[in-house]
């Protein structure tokens, strides 16, 4: 059967002596992989298709589900410069390993598609690419189930001015609750303020925000905590990029 989608690749491999394996976010079939015939080689139609970040319309058959193999295809956006970019490279191949080890295949939700979309256009467009991934992170862990809470005590509901969060509850805590996680973090008003935007803002909607570095630092180990407890996800790209941040001026 002949299969027509808009997608982003996430993830491409090298498949036999000239051809690629791509695994594709789509806007309606969930994640896809497909089978590009010849596109190691120099003069290949379609080795442009097969890059990272790659946002295009790919037409392939695939037969009893499983395997596609591409057709034809063009591009809608390169995200050349990402590529390009050692850092903006490893943010963005972050955001594409973090989804597809969360998007089970042909998970179906146009939400993943519109979110990584967002993403990549804001670390093309030089918005702040650590404000642009930690929005991200946030849009990840409530597509997969797991979104925090940071309007209202997680445990009672309760509005007070407490300063706690907890990854383990899975968001804010009064301080009256504030015993059911010795564990819960003290974050600064700042980072409370972006962490409650983020629960409530689509990433289409960022705009271009200044954040103080120590701002950006502390909510960096809030939600490295709220991932690493919610999903528990091993990933080389977040250690690459860990490394990079450590030389990054």
């Amino acid at each position: 059967m002949l299969y027509r989608v808009e997608g982003i690749v996430i993830r491409s491999m090298d498949y036999g002596e000239g051809n690629k394996i791509i695994t594709l976010c789509t806007e309606t079939s969930g994640k896809i992989g497909v089978l590009v015939r010849g596109a190691k080689k120099v003069k290949s139609r379609h080795a442009a298709l097969t890059q990272p970040f790659t946002q295009g319309e790919y037409v392939f058959f695939r037969q009893n589900g499983g395997l596609g193999t591409l057709n034809q295809g063009e591009i809608i956006e390169s995200h050349f410069s990402l590529r390009e970019d050692l850092f903006l490279a490893a943010y963005a191949s972050y955001a594409c390993e973090l989804l597809d080890k969360t998007l089970q295949d042909e998970e179906i939700g146009s939400f993943w598609y519109t979110q990584l979309k967002a993403c990549l256009e804001g670390l093309t467009s030089g918005k702040d690419p650590q404000i642009v991934i930690h929005l991200f992170e946030m849009k990840i862990l409530q597509a997969a189930g797991y979104g925090p809470s940071f309007e209202s005590c997680v445990s009672c509901g309760r509005v007070d001015d407490s300063p706690y969060v907890s990854p383990r509850l899975g968001g804010r805590l009064c301080r009256s609750c504030r015993h059911q996680d010795p564990a819960a973090m003290q974050v600064t008003p700042g980072v409370l303020k972006l962490l409650t935007l983020f629960e409530r803002m689509d990433l289409r909607r960022l705009g271009n925000v200044e954040v103080k570095e120590e701002t950006k630092q502390e909510l960096k180990k809030v939600m490295r905590a709220f991932m690493d407890v919610q999903l528990g996800l091993k990933l080389k790209s977040l250690h690459f990029l860990d490394q990079l941040d450590k030389y990054e001026i």
